[in-house]
């Protein structure tokens, strides 16, 4: 099966940054679309970025300016560089990709675990 093994989370000041990072391992033929979303308490789960193998990026609106999203096709991981951090930003982030296995026909979804992050005032 596929891992998605987060890293990267934690506690920072407002306006400071981090940097988290999202791996995939298992029989895995290629990873097209990767992305992160992340969930605060009391809320629904949103989309924080995508990027397509290709390079292509969409972000929430909450997020444009401040997060980037990059990948790196030849390890399979995705990193979310997020500057100017605000309590609002407090959240468990996942990681989500689109996995072709080696003995499937078929792209499915899947997730990590999450990372939390929370940002102090």
């Amino acid at each position: 099966q596929v891992q998605l093994v987060e890293s990267g989370g934690g506690l920072v000041q407002v306006g400071g940054s981090l940097r988290l990072s999202c791996a995939a391992s298992g029989s895995i033929e290629s990873v097209a679309a990767m992305g992160w979303y992340r969930q605060a308490p009391g809320k629904q789960r949103e989309l924080v970025a995508t990027i397509t193998s290709g390079g292509s990026t969409n972000y929430g609106d909450s997020v444009k300016g401040r997060f980037t999203i990059s990948r790196d096709n030849a390890k399979k991981t995705v990193y979310l560089q997020m500057n100017s951090l605000t309590p609002e930003d407090t959240a468990v982030y996942y990681c989500n990709a689109d996995v072709l296995l080696t003995y499937v026909t078929s792209y499915r979804e899947y997730w990590g675990q999450g990372t939390q992050v929370t940002v102090s005032s």
